[in-house]
């Protein structure tokens, strides 16, 4: 009789680890579908991992879409600098720059990320 509880305790054991290892294979987490509060800490751990250098569209892939972007062109360079949620300031329901890293691009090549990186996009 213990047997079978055990087999049966065991099986079941075995079936939810499979069920757990395909869904983290063949679902896994999008930064467009998580919470505010999830994105804001999924943002932050891949904001650590960032090099420079990298391309705008590694950087889409890696984050996904940005709170807020700008742009200019002085010249002939593009500068973009994209807003990520790194920070809670204010529950108003509005992502600001100011709860969020910013990162700045040159002609499609990240150069810089945090505060003095919105600081130099606007000086040009």
């Amino acid at each position: 009789m213990n047997n079978k509880i055990a087999f049966r305790i065991g099986l079941g054991v075995f079936a939810y680890a499979i069920f757990v290892v395909a869904v983290l294979t063949f679902y896994p987490d999008k930064p467009e579908d998580m919470d505010w509060k999830d994105r804001e800490e999924f943002n932050k751990v891949q904001v650590s991992k960032l090099e420079l250098g990298l391309n705008k569209q590694a950087i889409l892939t890696l984050l996904g879409s940005p709170d807020i972007s700008e742009a200019k062109r002085i010249g002939e360079k593009e500068l973009q600098v994209m807003f990520y949620r790194t920070q809670h300031k204010q529950s108003d329901g509005i992502t600001t720059a100011d709860e969020c890293t910013p990162l700045l691009f040159v002609n499609g090549q990240l150069i810089a990320w945090g505060d003095s990186a919105y600081q130099s996009y606007i000086d040009g």
